[in-house]
């Protein structure tokens, strides 16, 4: 009689040799796992009638072996490609937050059988070149869009033609579709009041681009803080986040030098709140005794840059994450009024 395990054996003896550039297939670790070929399919597509520890044996050869599914097979069997398009403005704002989305959807796609494509694309070119590709070539399952407007043509396009999307940030389009969201309104509501809370009269905001959803979500929120606290607002409108550093911090240095220069500065993003910090060096005032900042941030590192700084992180990490889990559930068939979410932090001295 021959036991499991020296089957296993003789399947690993008889097992072909993989050459240097050749694609392990199903086949290759079905032998290495003294599998059949149909179980290892059905382990790798996490099948419920396959056992746990089946499924780890067979998860871990195929990562041994670097296996990939064979994208052009699993298409003409199942009409999926199991591939999700992150469609992702490549500008250096954008650039800096990047990777924790990427890790994010990545966390969350790991052990199912979709894998994600990242589609990039400037943001001063046409924004519809890259859904139009995706949906011309059938290339993805599900997209995720980011930096939406209030009314979005590409997020039009994807529900014309219903290709499952997911969008970082709402629209105003009258139509129910999945997103997550940061609570960008909550956010500038903050700002002006942890700056009324140090005695701060005149407050500028360095904004996000007025195009976009999120910068209307922000500057309805510090006009409302503004109200409530009785506070001004120092106009600062000539640049955004998006504008390159060098003039942003230029711009920041005229204003701090200027006869009307605000005791209290609002920052949208990290990369602003480092330039706009090197502006009020530049023009002599110092963050914590002439004015203080507020800033949202990514990277979690404001504090250790200026302690001064009133910082809140914007976790992109966990955005990817809920972004991933949304999709899918949408590929899957799940009504979209239950995938929408909406995230808030703490500032980081709370």
């Amino acid at each position: 009689m021959v036991s499991g395990t020296d089957r296993v054996s003789a399947g690993k003896a008889h097992a072909p040799q993989i050459l240097e550039g050749e694609r392990p297939t199903l086949k290759t670790i079905a032998y290495l796992t003294g599998l059949g070929v149909t179980t290892v399919s059905r382990a790798l597509k996490d099948a419920p009638d396959i056992g746990a520890d089946t499924k780890e044996r067979v998860r871990l050869v195929a990562r041994q072996l670097g296996y990939q599914p064979n994208r052009a097979g699993v298409r003409l069997r199942t009409g999926k490609t199991n591939v999700i398009a992150l469609v992702l403005g490549m500008d250096a704002e954008i650039m800096s937050m990047t990777g924790r989305m990427v890790y994010g959807i990545s966390d969350v796609l790991t052990g199912t059988s979709y894998h994600l494509v990242v589609t990039p694309h400037m943001n001063s070119a046409d924004p519809m070149v890259p859904v139009r590709y995706i949906a011309e070539t059938g290339s993805a399952d599900g997209v995720i869009l980011s930096r939406t407007e209030p009314d979005d043509a590409r997020i039009r396009f994807l529900a014309e033609r219903n290709i499952p999307f997911v969008t970082h940030g709402r629209t105003e389009m009258g139509f129910v579709h999945p997103y997550h969201d940061f609570d960008n309104e909550a956010f500038g509501y903050r700002a002006v009041q942890r700056l009324a809370e140090r005695g701060r009269k005149r407050i500028a905001i360095l904004r996000p681009p007025i195009q976009l959803t999120y910068s209307g979500h922000t500057m309805t929120g510090f006009h409302r803080a503004l109200r409530d606290f009785g506070l001004e607002e120092a106009r600062f409108d000539w640049i955004s986040v998006e504008t390159p550093a060098s003039e942003q911090k230029d711009a920041v240095e005229a204003l701090m030098r200027g006869p009307d220069a605000p005791d209290g500065l609002i920052c949208c993003s990290g990369s602003s709140a480092i330039a706009a910090a090197a502006g009020i060096a530049s023009a002599g005032k110092t963050i914590g005794l002439e004015l203080d900042m507020a800033a949202k941030e990514a990277a979690g590192v404001l504090p250790w840059f200026q302690p001064a700084i009133i910082a809140m992180n914007e976790d992109f990490a966990s955005a990817g994450r809920e972004l991933a889990r949304a999709l899918l559930a949408r590929i899957a068939g799940t009504d979209p009024e239950t995938l929408q979410s909406i995230a808030m932090s703490p500032w980081a001295d709370e």
